[in-house]
């Protein structure tokens, strides 16, 4: 088999207009060119994009000596509906923005002659997503090369089906021929067998889970008589899934997810899932202490599958945001029930031989299974999951108010999309609803204790029976059940119904510790998700804390980007809940430090229910001398002393591994030392404020890179130590010589500014740029308005 990678020397342009073609490399995100509009019907959901009709186009030659061969296209994913046309003629289509898809192009093709593949992507019809989809072909595309005898395309599954002794399960489905099987460990075999399928036991193997994620390969070779017509190899990881009411269990150790809700949007180069995009978020989640994902709400790249295979990092992939009720005006909905069976299929072929995938989820906070003939349709999906890989879990993400509300007739999302104000209402129950405030008198002040009021609500608004009734006959359905904001529920669940296991698929980041402690109490309650790891581009403003005037109310107004619900921030930065759940979670020996902004004296924040705290990292607030903060010091140690300058400024407990501080903003060295019972000390932390004249400087994430990767690279306001400063934010401009510049801004969340533009204003001093290395050395020339231009050459 010959593979090819099919994403260079494409044209592109949108339909309908007087733009030229233009060259481009796939993946392309086509939204991300679009210019946002607050009056565009995408509305904050979609952060104000546009959608359009877009039209791409690739010619290649295809050698006479491919005539008796079998061709293949894979598109990894394109959003939104698809067309593929090859020499004018009609080859099929894709219908859900999220799936991969194949198509047989061998009698399509002109052999020995030129040929013109041709996508039409309509995305036009807004609103048809809750969050930011982007458009066009988003993720790879690759061709195939096949004899007619040959190995099936992904045809290659690896089972694990016993750890102690390890032991694989191992099939090839092919066309014609022999196969012959072998399992390596780098470059030698350690096992072989001949035959489509065989098992082997494999002594001594090392087993992969989130802390040791070592990978083998499969190769199967297809030969006819003494000819070998066909290899194709598969990576894949030696672990076995067992779970029960006493817990989930990963080669027998029990096994409990710090987990994290993912978009699929990659920040700044918007939708586009290059490989390097994806591991970057997955490094930068393991960096903080995180070992699980929930693709929320849709099938994750393949790119991000193999680098949670590499980095070790367990994985829920997620099927679909809605099943046949819409929840906005133009979504999947109306070809869910066409569809929903191949989807599931896709999805499970895609992630077989990953070992980082470990549940299936056929949903997202659906309402259908309050309905007899949405139970149905649960377990008819079930069944079909357990049928195509019986090795997984099967989940959902359940809100059950929603499904509650659902069975007394009042659904959340109206028929033709949008949320339905009244049964929203009901999400902290009757009582609290009716306390609900007028927006339309409120002032910052109402709204924030609205917020923290439905907040906390949300998490016990399906406490009583009778949300258990409506619930129980979807959650118990499913292999292990995810609760949405249902933390309430979690003391009960282990006496209530003691053969289920659950995990909270969506929670509030800032509810971490008590969330961890019944995780670690309750045997039956397997992990937490936060709502989010990252931030993302979409949902405007849902969980800012913002100090702009028009942060107030769910859904933000246009020039309202990204959602601000993400511990992690659009550039990568974690804020202090990342660091405050890493504390939690037992993943740092230090104290960690936090800061509220110093630079907004006087001024209230407009919370929101998604967060707990807006501080970050930082003791760097050039000119807000005297001004008042809170600093949030995160720490296992019972006790905390803060010390500004080597000044003693107080001494607190801990309560739930934090310490909070008022002081006021004075630069220098902030520290925090951990003291044991007897006030000794265990551990410290400090930050530094940056010092002296401030310069940009330029971070590439790698020191060495070849032509063809992407190479992400800070470029941040510091001092020439490289403290970054948090209150001198300007307007940066960027050059790239030897280099394409895929994306360049900030992890600002109100912003006009395009990602596409070579000027970005940094946010707390910071700023991040996305180029694709296009020579052997790529020049990076930054300048700001008062700051000097800085260059390097990599």
């Amino acid at each position: 088999m010959i593979k090819i990678d099919f994403n260079k020397n494409w044209k592109f342009r949108k339909a309908g207009t007087d733009r030229p073609w233009r060259k481009l490399c796939l993946p392309h995100d086509a939204m991300l060119e679009e210019k946002r509009d607050p009056k565009c019907e995408s509305g904050s959901a979609g952060a104000y994009f546009p959608g359009g009709i877009y039209e791409y186009e690739k010619e290649m030659e295809v050698s006479a000596e491919w005539a008796d061969k079998k061709i293949t296209i894979e598109f990894e994913g394109i959003y939104g509906k698809s067309e593929i046309w090859v020499n004018e003629r009609y080859v099929g289509k894709i219908v859900y923005g999220y799936t991969e898809a194949r198509f047989d192009l061998t009698d399509y093709l002109h052999f020995g002659a030129g040929n013109k593949i041709y996508v039409r992507v309509d995305n036009h019809e807004m609103p048809n997503s809750r969050w930011y989809t982007g458009s066009g072909i988003y993720r790879p595309v690759t061709l195939y090369v096949q004899d007619q005898m040959h190995i099936q395309l992904h045809g290659i599954k690896v089972n694990t089906i016993s750890y102690n002794p390890a032991r694989i399960a191992v099939s090839a489905a092919h066309a014609g021929g022999n196969a012959e099987i072998q399992i390596l460990d780098g470059e030698c075999v350690i096992a072989a067998a001949k035959g489509d399928e065989a098992e082997f036991t494999l002594p001594g193997a090392k087993l992969w889970d989130d802390e040791t994620p070592d990978l083998y390969r499969c190769r199967v070779f297809l030969t006819d008589g003494d000819k070998v017509v066909d290899t194709q190899e598969s990576i894949f990881g030696i672990r076995m899934v067992e779970w029960s009411p006493q817990g989930l269990f990963i080669n027998g150790k029990e096994t409990l997810l710090r987990g994290g809700c993912l978009h699929h949007d990659n920040g700044i180069v918007g939708a586009c899932a290059y490989e390097e995009s994806e591991e970057r978020r997955v490094r930068i989640m393991k960096e903080n202490g995180f070992n699980a994902i929930r693709s929320a709400h849709n099938p994750c790249s393949r790119a991000m599958l193999d680098a949670c295979d590499r980095l070790g990092m367990y994985v829920m992939d997620e099927t679909w945001d809605m099943w046949y009720q819409h929840k906005s005006k133009y979504d999947y909905a109306t070809e869910f029930m066409d569809n929903y069976k191949e989807d599931i299929r896709t999805m499970v072929e895609k992630n077989y031989n990953h070992p980082s995938v470990i549940m299936y989820s056929i949903g997202n906070e659906v309402s259908e299974p309050a309905k007899e003939e949405g139970k149905e349709l649960a377990k008819e999906m079930i069944e079909l999951c357990h049928k195509l890989d019986g090795s997984r879990a099967v989940t959902a993400g359940i809100n059950l108010m929603i499904i509650a509300n659902a069975a007394k007739g009042k659904e959340m999302y109206h028929a033709e999309g949008g949320i339905n104000t009244e049964a929203a209402g009901d999400i902290g129950g009757d009582e609290q609803s009716a306390q609900m405030p007028d927006m339309s008198r409120m002032d910052s002040t109402m709204f924030n204790s609205m917020t923290q009021m439905v907040g906390s609500n949300m998490n016990h608004s399906a406490d009583g029976e009778e949300a258990d009734c409506a619930t129980s006959p979807i959650l118990d359905m499913l292999d292990i059940a995810g609760y949405n904001y249902a933390s309430g529920r979690y003391p009960m669940e282990g006496k209530a119904h003691p053969d289920r296991l659950i995990f909270g698929s969506e929670t509030f980041p800032h509810e971490i510790s008590k969330n961890w402690k019944m995780v670690k109490q309750y045997p039956y309650l397997i992990g937490d998700f936060m709502w989010t790891a990252f931030d993302y581009l979409g949902e405007a403003g849902i969980g800012a804390w913002s100090y702009s005037a028009d942060a107030m109310g769910f859904e933000k107004p246009y020039p309202w980007l990204a959602g601000g619900a993400g511990v992690i921030d659009l550039t990568g930065n974690p804020d202090g809940e990342a660091l405050y759940a890493r504390t939690v979670w037992g993943k740092n020996d230090e104290v960690l430090l936090a800061v509220t902004p110093a630079n907004h004296p006087g001024e209230e924040v407009i919370k929101s229910a998604w967060r707990g705290t807006n501080a970050i990292p930082s003791w760097s607030w050039r000119g807000c001398e005297g001004n008042a903060v809170t600093v949030e010091a995160y720490t296992k140690a019972p006790h905390v002393r803060l010390y500004l300058n080597e000044a003693l400024l107080a001494e607190k407990d801990t309560t739930d591994c934090k310490a909070v501080f008022e002081a006021e903003y004075r630069p220098g060295v902030l520290k925090a030392v951990g003291t044991d019972e007897e006030g000794n000390e265990i551990m410290a932390g400090m930050l530094k404020s940056a010092a002296g004249n401030l310069q940009l400087s330029i971070q590439p994430e790698k020191e060495y890179v070849q032509p063809g990767e992407i190479l992400y690279v800070a470029i941040n306001i510091c001092d020439k130590d490289g403290i970054v400063e948090s209150n001198a934010d300007e307007l940066i401009s960027i050059e790239v010589q030897g280099g394409e510049l895929l994306g360049f801004g900030s992890a600002r969340q109100r912003t006009e500014e395009s990602f596409l533009d070579k000027e970005a204003t940094a946010c707390y001093g910071r700023t991040l740029a996305a180029v694709r290395v296009l020579d052997e050395q790529v020049c990076i020339a930054v300048k700001g308005v008062t700051l000097p231009e800085s260059s390097m050459t990599i």
